[in-house]
């Protein structure tokens, strides 16, 4: 390490933080480094990662903490550091080039660039040494060197290829409209894909994908299909006893390296915990299985210990890595348990955990034994009651000794779109368990992004130490809008909807470019990129168009504006040919595109017929309804925004069911609200 800063001084993200000693001369992004490169014709080494990144830290530890490869790097290129999580869009446009140049992609990303901001070649990890294939750091200095000094020729003819791939590939196509056959094919995809041994979808490396089960859940319901059920149920059941699951201290831990879901990245990221909370909500309103009810209040509980700040919002992520150690943290010594527990308690642990003396973890990188233990459970095990008392007073001592150690990282940014995602996860909790505490919560999330993010009509990506900055992206609207849609159905206060109404209306407005009905990920009258991306595929979240799509279908019904549908349908038609490509990546965009092509509705009461009641016929309708009981105070308010309070003639009545373009007889009953919505 340098004992003098670099150029990132004053950066506020906890990512650039952590390279502000490095002897590499970081930049970050931004006029300044990209003035450097021209003035001293270099080209531009582009860093990005994020600061819980286990592989980030590696390529740290090896690369840029060491002096002979840094003096290699500032000789070679002008280096600028990038944090994915504060700049998603510089992310997305050269993660789009990294898989268009080499097939795939990853963190940390590293691109060459020229001093115009254009890509020549772009990599993931990078060892220091060159091994096994790949090219180390000091050798790809030295090629790119003589490449720079005597092939500029033949490096402006690729970079002019590469942008001309990445033109075409952001071009829309309307030409294929999304249909019901679209909603089967993502699910036949995800059929085909799913593993039957162990739940999710694929191989190894496992993603938890939550939007897929949301989707199966309403695909479900919608064509009385078990199957997918079932499939969402495997899933959760084998996530829920996995070593994803930190059964210590709660919360999932990113992906699993394994295809069994026993070996995780020990990652916590607070995207995950929110939508997985989410699943396992609607799971347990439609499955009725108390275990997921119980995996809510635990993620509840892990996210109020963990990632809540002072402020009342939620902090970004905790790191895998402790003292240097991928795990540690999270992991056990036989040894370890036997202090703890005793001889007796501890066996009977042990065996239930799969945990042995010689330890069941292994270094992902090297297959070197660490002789620590990663706590997982069998199915059996995990249904079994009898063990359940015994195993929470273990767990309690457990987690009560790991507080003693060396914690993790916690990236502590406050992001607008991921909070979003939170109030979301809160309110549907609210919904199906009926716990006040979720929405309290919720309300008071929403109440820090709406007073410090939201200025002027725009609102702003990131928080840290006091100073909210970055324009929003697309994620930040549609995940709040997400976001406060569902706290406008829990709490009944008219301000929420309305809020959600201008953001998504910004959205069509400001982020959309000169042709296509889809958005690009950043807003196109302040755009400092070298191309702006466009995606309707999900990721670890969902795209922002298609959270947009549902947004506005939703939106349509409750305001009882059939305009709003049709900006959906254009939005979804722009990816149909996508779509039918790789359909079980658009499982997001296939709950959007069921609520377009089944009719959607909004039922306002004044009356609840028991709390039970309420949860049992919205875990049945959930896929095509929202449901609000509008309180007293807010009725005049609400007066001019809902659809459902424009119909005169159900103002007095107990249930009202109105579509985006039309409201139905007033109806007395909830079994009446359910013969109406089941028959249409």
């Amino acid at each position: 390490m340098s004992d003098k800063p670099n150029h990132l001084l004053g950066q506020k993200s906890p990512y650039l933080i952590q390279h502000l000693y490095n002897p590499v001369d970081w930049y970050p992004w931004g006029e300044e480094a990209f003035g450097k490169a021209l003035k001293e014709n270099k080209p531009v080494f582009l860093s990005i990662g994020y600061s819980t990144c286990h592989w980030c830290h590696v390529m740290e530890r090896e690369s840029f903490e060491d002096p002979s490869v840094a003096e290699e790097m500032n000789r070679t290129f002008v280096c600028i550091k990038v944090d994915r999580e504060e700049r998603p869009d510089i992310d997305a446009a050269y993660m789009r080039i990294s898989q268009m140049l080499t097939g795939t992609g990853g963190w940390p990303l590293n691109v060459i660039l020229t001093p115009e901001r254009k890509p020549i070649f772009a990599l993931t990890y990078i060892p220091k040494e060159s091994r096994r294939g790949m090219i180390g750091m000091i050798e790809l200095c030295r090629q790119v060197r003589e490449l720079w000094e005597n092939g500029r020729d033949e490096i402006d003819r690729r970079v002019e290829e590469i942008m001309e791939r990445v033109r075409s590939s952001n071009r829309t196509n309307p030409d294929l409209a999304v249909s019901e056959r679209t909603v089967h094919s993502i699910f036949e995809q995800l059929r085909n894909n799913f593993d039957e041994e162990y739940g999710g979808f694929g191989m190894a490396p496992k993603f938890p994908t939550p939007h897929n089960l949301m989707f199966l859940l309403r695909y479900s319901q919608a064509y009385s299909n078990n199957e997918a059920a079932e499939m969402v149920r495997k899933t959760l059941d084998s996530m829920r006893t996995g070593g994803i699951w930190d059964h210590v201290g709660f919360g999932f831990h990113r992906y699993s390296t394994d295809a069994n879901w026993v070996v995780p990245h020990f990652e916590k990221m607070l995207y995950d915990n929110a939508l997985l909370m989410t699943a396992y909500a609607e799971a347990y309103a439609s499955l009725k299985d108390p275990l997921y009810q119980r995996v809510v209040d635990e993620i509840f509980a892990f996210l109020k210990t963990e990632l809540l700040s002072p402020e009342g919002a939620f902090y970004s992520a905790l790191d895998a890595d402790s003292e240097g150690e991928e795990g540690k943290y999270y992991t056990w010594k036989y040894g370890e348990i036997v202090d703890i527990l005793g001889k007796d308690e501890a066996e009977k642990f042990c065996d239930l955990f799969n945990v042995s003396p010689q330890g069941n973890y292994s270094e992902e990188a090297t297959g070197r034994s660490t002789s620590r233990n990663i706590l997982y459970l069998s199915l059996d095990n995990l249904s079994n009651s009898s063990f359940d008392e015994f195993m929470s007073g273990c767990i309690r001592r457990l987690f009560e000794a790991r507080k003693r150690r060396v914690r993790p990282h916690r990236d502590e940014k406050i992001l607008t779109d991921i909070n979003g995602l939170v109030i979301a996860a809160l309110s549907t909790a609210h919904r199906y368990t009926g716990k006040k505490e979720y929405v309290d919560l919720a309300e008071k999330v929403a109440s820090f992004l709406l007073t410090h993010m939201y200025r002027e009509g725009r609102l702003l990506h990131r928080y840290k130490d006091g100073e909210a900055a970055i324009r929003g992206f697309l994620d930040d609207y549609a995940f709040l809008s997400w976001g406060l849609i569902d706290l406008f159905l829990e709490t009944s206060n008219p301000s929420y909807l309305e809020t959600a109404l201008a953001l998504t209306k910004y959205t069509l407005e400001h982020f959309r470019g000169s042709s296509g009905s889809s958005l690009f990920l950043d807003d196109q009258t302040s755009s400092d990129v070298i191309i702006s991306v466009r995606e309707g595929h999900d990721g670890a979240i969902p795209s922002g168009n298609s959270v947009t799509c549902l947004n506005l279908v939703r939106l349509s019904a409750i305001i009882g504006d059939p305009s709003l549908k049709i900006e959906a349908e254009k939005i979804a038609d722009d990816f149909g040919k996508e779509i039918q490509a790789v359909p079980m990546y658009h499982s997001f965009m296939g709950i959007a595109i069921l609520a377009m092509v089944r009719k959607r509705f909004f039922v306002k009461t004044s009356k609840v017929e028991g709390n039970r009641g309420k949860q049992d016929a919205l875990s049945r309708l959930y896929y095509n309804a929202d449901f609000v009981c509008l309180r007293d105070e807010y009725a005049e308010a609400a007066s001019n925004l809902l659809f459902v309070l424009r119909d005169k003639k159900g103002k007095n009545a107990k249930y009202q069911v109105c579509s985006d373009s039309e409201c139905y007889p007033p109806l007395d009953s909830m079994d009446g609200v359910i013969r109406l919505l089941e028959s249409a």
